[in-house]
């Protein structure tokens, strides 16, 4: 298995997890990542500074992806965690946290000092996942993502 940035050969396989995975958890609604524009295209949407988007892939398959973006409102050492999903055959196999452990490597080298994230009670496993990391919730949103059907927000601290 390898980790690696991703190409615009990618966007098409990680759209479908996205939405696949959002639709298999009955999320597939406004307010989610399911409508966003940048879903199908989320190579061009990850080519800005301090951004970036990694691709777990095994034996030319992708497996899912997830990132960092620096989305509008949040403070300015903070960075988003965005659009973390995986294919249902590749769940619970550590590939997630890998995933995730890349985002918060590079997140500290571009200077951040938090990572938030948001998600929802449906994604429970993840939201287990991202506590074993030490995301601590929050009591609201921070920034603008747009996505307001989320209301499960998170934040950790990078030591």
């Amino acid at each position: 298995m390898n980790i690696r940035p991703i190409t615009a050969a990618d966007n098409v396989a990680m759209a479908k997890i996205l939405r696949s995975s959002l639709e298999e958890f009955g999320l597939n609604i406004p307010g989610t990542a399911y409508f966003d524009e940048s879903t199908d295209r989320l190579f061009e949407s990850f080519q800005i500074e301090k951004a970036g988007y990694f691709v777990a892939e095994e034996a030319g398959e992708i497996l899912g992806g997830a990132g960092i973006y620096p989305s509008e409102g949040l403070p300015s050492d903070t960075v988003e965690l965005v659009k973390m999903y995986m294919s249902a055959a590749s769940r619970g196999k550590g590939i997630g946290k890998k995933l995730m452990l890349k985002c918060m490597e590079l997140a500290k080298s571009e200077g951040y000092q938090k990572i938030y994230l948001e998600t929802m009670p449906e994604l429970s496993a993840a939201v287990v996942a991202y506590e074993k990391l030490g995301f601590k919730k929050l009591q609201g949103p921070l920034g603008n993502t747009g996505h307001y059907s989320c209301s499960i927000w998170m934040l950790h601290e990078i030591v």
